[in-house]
């Protein structure tokens, strides 16, 4: 699959019968908690306590397994010490730091346009009423 910035998004892109391994990528990178998480990590290197609590709200299950399918992605590297108690970092790879600026370029956009969307959806709701 390749999405041009001014081409529209191939059909292999939308749900079917199997999902494409690029749509798979994208739904884990944006999935809840990987968004917050690779953003946390853009910062520094997180014990899992610490991540959890500069995450928030989210179980120690979930984080588990979203930071082990980013890990298996490639996008997050987990570094477990071998003492007593276990001392695992958590950090972005290459490619989980690449991935993690573009998320937090969105992010940042987001935090931008809001004001503007507000607007839109009181008119629209306003256009509903």
């Amino acid at each position: 699959m390749k999405v041009s910035e001014t081409a529209p998004v191939e059909p292999a892109w939308h749900a079917g019968p199997t999902m494409c391994s690029e749509r798979l990528l994208l739904e884990h990178i944006t999935s809840r908690w990987g968004v917050l998480i690779l953003i946390a990590l853009l910062g520094r290197p997180y014990r899992f306590g610490e991540l959890r609590r500069a995450i928030g709200r989210v179980t120690e299950k979930m984080l588990t397994q979203t930071l082990q399918t980013l890990e298996r992605d490639g996008l997050v590297r987990r570094d477990a010490k071998p003492v007593i108690p276990p001392h695992v970092d958590y950090s972005l790879t290459d490619l989980g730091r690449e991935a993690a600026e573009q998320i937090r370029a969105l992010a940042r956009w987001t935090e931008e346009r809001m004001p503007a969307v507000e607007k839109a959806r009181g008119g629209y709701d306003a256009g509903r009423a």
